[in-house]
């Protein structure tokens, strides 16, 4: 056993069996609205990618060589919330004395106060029917993959709110024109599961795709639906945010997944999350600096800020390279605009429906949880919520990492689900 894998072991740990606790009241959870192609989809161009496209030789080894390209898919149709103006964040200028504070904390209760009003049914309002774009990489090794039929495993990476560490098109910039002032985590999950089913490629082969990506046939998505992938494993790596969207469209569309590595999720049962949580995650955002004069000067600046200098030094520098975009007023500024980010976080009922479905997913698909020694959510709430659905799943603690396990300990996640994909599978190849 290598010395690396020897320190990880020491500094890890797993939860023991834990109950659901009774007397917990329904959220009854919505089901996934249907999702149609948008009436005029052949008339409309497709939107040109806001930043170049990046090397297409993403990695390299003696045996192997791993192509990076990025692609557009019509996010899915129609919304589920209503069209809403955007929030205004109250400006900040140095020096002057100002009623800022008063503001924001005016705001972020007007951004609850809203979302409240969605989820309990009495904001009104008809659900938006503007066309939105979903952006995705697909690493693909264009050599030495499988032939046989299914033997592949297709990993599908789902990444946090405002964390989109190798997305080198945000959807917030490809989308700028039609951003809302509303948001519905159900509406993420609804754009993976319109990704899965309509979008992901039938042929699990190296070839160059288009920028935008064609609908597959109509009786393909229904043998999806019905019996999965012929030719892919489908495993899902899901961080945060995005591990409670992924695992939600399995709750509708079991076939189509083999595992999942949910890192983190935020999955939790209801009104359980720390005390003052929602309130300061909002505000957190609203305030986050998001323009600097240069890239440079963003990553010193990051290096030094108690958030960002715990992460791995080279996912802070990519995250810098690839979530920061030139500003036309000059400099540079964050991709995913902080009041995106706000609004996001405001969003709370996919998390408790995702929580209240876990129990009746299917037992065929494998969950293997990675949490952080500090988990978001209350300790007592995360030993519920790993073994809520006590089969085919396991678990473990990374007492070296927070909450973004991604950012601050990449090696040794990649480690743990490769692990986990050998013990699983006997083997470890992607294709996508």
């Amino acid at each position: 056993m290598s010395n690396h894998l020897n320190d990880m072991l020491a500094r890890t740990s797993t939860i023991p069996y834990t109950t659901t606790p009774s007397g917990w009241s329904s959220v009854h959870p919505r089901p996934l609205r249907p999702i149609l192609a948008h009436p005029d989809i052949d008339s409309i161009p497709t939107p040109p990618l806001p930043t170049p496209p990046r090397s297409p030789i993403f990695h390299t080894t003696s045996r192997h060589v791993y192509r990076l390209s990025t692609h557009l898919v019509p996010a899915a149709y129609p919304r589920l919330v209503p069209d809403l103006p955007y929030p205004v964040i109250p400006e900040y200028v140095p020096g002057e004395p100002s009623d800022r504070s008063e503001k924001l904390d005016l705001l972020v209760n007007q951004v609850r106060q809203t979302q409240d009003a969605y989820t309990n049914g009495k904001l009104g309002g008809k659900p938006s029917e503007k066309l939105l774009w979903n952006c995705l990489n697909r690493y693909v090794r264009t050599s030495g993959a499988s032939k046989r039929s299914g033997s592949g495993v297709t990993l599908f990476l789902a990444h946090a709110n405002g964390l989109h560490k190798e997305a080198s098109v945000s959807i917030a910039v490809v989308n700028a024109e039609n951003l809302n002032g509303i948001y519905d985590w159900l509406d993420n999950s609804r754009d993976i599961a319109n990704f899965l089913l309509n979008y992901l490629p039938e042929d699990v082969a190296p070839t160059v795709l288009p920028t935008r990506l064609q609908r597959v046939p109509a009786s393909a998505v229904k043998v999806r639906e019905e019996c999965g992938y012929h030719t892919r494993k489908l495993v899902v790596v899901g961080h945060s945010l995005g591990g409670c969207t992924s695992l939600r469209v399995a709750s509708e569309f079991p076939k189509l997944f083999s595992s999942f590595v949910l890192v983190d999720p935020i999955i939790v049962r209801t009104y359980t999350a720390k005390a003052g949580h929602h309130y300061h995650m909002i505000l957190g955002a609203f305030t986050r600096r998001d323009r600097w004069t240069s890239r440079e000067e963003a990553f010193q600046l990051m290096k030094k800020s108690p958030f960002f200098n715990v992460w791995h030094p080279e996912v802070l520098r990519d995250f810098v390279d690839h979530a920061v975009i030139d500003d036309p007023d000059g400099g540079v500024k964050l991709k995913m605009p902080p009041l995106q980010e706000a609004l996001t976080f405001a969003h709370r009922m996919t998390s408790w429906e995702t929580w209240e479905l876990l129990e009746r997913l299917d037992e065929s698909i494998a969950l293997r949880w990675v949490l952080p020694k500090n988990p978001l959510t209350s300790k007592e709430g995360t030993y519920e919520r790993v073994w809520r659905r006590s089969a085919n799943a396991s678990n473990v603690v990374f007492h070296f990492a927070g909450h973004l396990i991604v950012q601050e300990a990449p090696v040794e996640l990649a480690h743990d689900i490769s692990d986990f994909l050998l013990r699983r599978d006997g083997f470890a190849k992607s294709h996508l």
